[in-house]
């Protein structure tokens, strides 16, 4: 893989991801992506040649309505996943609320809060468009991704007061443990 088109070519043949895609239409939500580190891993697993899926904490899901922001229908939207998928670690988060847990400005979208992920690599969300299509959101592009290079998106570089986030997620994920090849960039704050 080397540019987005293959990119996305090679996730709408995964089968599990589609299925998950297409489950996650059904609750119809606005602004919805599955992201993060579940697509992440299997770019990785692909990019190091592994058979086996790496196993997953859970699957991102991610949607945006200012209208109905309370933690509690996330919660709701997991258990209705659960139901229609119990073999899946569902994860529903609101957009429209979670710039407060994050400490950040108000987002204005999903993909506006895609782009304030910590990592480039982790900033990526897929979703289908009405013809079961599958559409790509990627802040910052996928070159960090398809090389293997994790960095931190401009909200936690070394320059900015959220950089120790950036550190502990490198040192807590120790994502070279499972895939060698990949780079981290870790820098101090001076």
């Amino acid at each position: 893989m080397k540019h987005e088109e293959d990119l996305i070519d090679f996730l709408q043949q995964d089968a599990e991801l589609m299925n998950h895609l297409r489950t996650v239409a059904t609750l119809r939500l606005p602004d919805w992506w599955i992201c993060a580190g579940y697509i992440r891993a299997k770019i990785w697993d692909h990019l190091h040649g592994y058979d086996a899926p790496t196993q997953t904490d859970d699957v991102d899901v991610i949607y945006f309505d200012l209208t109905q922001s309370e933690e509690s229908i996330e919660k709701e939207l997991e258990q209705v996943l659960n139901q229609l998928d119990p073999s899946v670690p569902w994860s529903v988060k609101n957009q429209a609320r979670m710039h407060h847990v994050n400490h950040l400005p108000p987002y204005t979208s999903s993909v506006d809060a895609l782009a304030h992920f910590p990592e480039t690599v982790t900033a990526i969300g897929v979703r289908l468009n009405v013809d079961g299509e599958l559409i790509l959101s990627a802040p910052y592009g996928v070159q960090d991704l398809l090389t293997l290079q994790a960095r931190p998106t401009p909200y936690f570089e070394t320059s900015t007061p959220k950089h120790p986030i950036y550190l502990k997620r490198m040192a807590q994920k120790n994502w070279t443990a499972q895939w060698p090849n990949v780079k981290l960039y870790i820098s101090s704050l001076h």
